[in-house]
């Protein structure tokens, strides 16, 4: 397959832009990009999957020396959360997960149960400060609002999004095109052990 040596300039740029200014969405680094370029046709935008190949690529040539380091401390802080929230099949998910987030970043992760007052009274009860939010993901070609719970650390804040036991075998899309990948409790320990970034 021919490369579109235009289409990687608006990866490489957007995925600077996600890594020194903490964007994290990547539509918007890609609209940027293609601005900062001049770029004004569609076919030159690169996809999701192309944009976070070109983060990670990013980060191993420039980040290679500070960039396990925090990759490590997220994914641990996204353990102990996971293990405080068992009871409601935690998944892991976006950029801690897949070894591209950094010190602007938050931690994702999925719960699924059929009563949202179920999580927020836990909180409660374990005396955990959060405020209380909504995000949009898209499901099956649609995009909707989903309740959420949003938990301050020092180092990130945390975002717990709720979902119907029914859909954890279906995940959501990061858009249209790219699945969004996502770990249990288990693979999420089974990668930290692994040691993979």
């Amino acid at each position: 397959m021919k490369t579109d040596p235009i289409r990687e300039r608006v990866a490489q740029l957007a995925a600077q832009l996600m890594h020194e200014h903490g964007i994290q969405d990547f539509a918007l680094a890609k609209r940027k990009a293609a601005r900062q370029l001049g770029i004004a046709e569609a076919h030159h935008l690169p996809g999701n999957l192309e944009i976070e190949a070109a983060l990670k690529d990013y980060q191993a040539l420039f980040h290679h020396d500070t960039h396990p380091a925090i990759i490590q401390q997220l994914r641990e802080i996204a353990l102990e959360t996971m293990e405080m929230l068992a009871d409601f099949s935690p998944y892991l998910t976006g950029s801690v997960l897949n070894g591209t987030a950094n010190e602007h970043s938050d931690i994702q992760i999925e719960l699924f149960t059929d009563n949202e007052k179920d999580v927020e009274l836990f909180l409660l009860n374990q005396g955990i400060q959060f405020k209380q939010g909504q995000r949009q993901i898209t499901h099956q070609g649609n995009r909707k609002q989903i309740p959420c719970f949003i938990m301050s650390n020092p180092a990130c804040d945390i975002y717990i999004t709720i979902h119907p036991p029914s859909r954890i075998r279906n995940a959501p899309r990061a858009n249209a095109n790219d699945p969004l990948k996502r770990a249990s409790l288990n693979q999420t320990l089974a990668l930290m052990n692994s040691e993979l970034v």
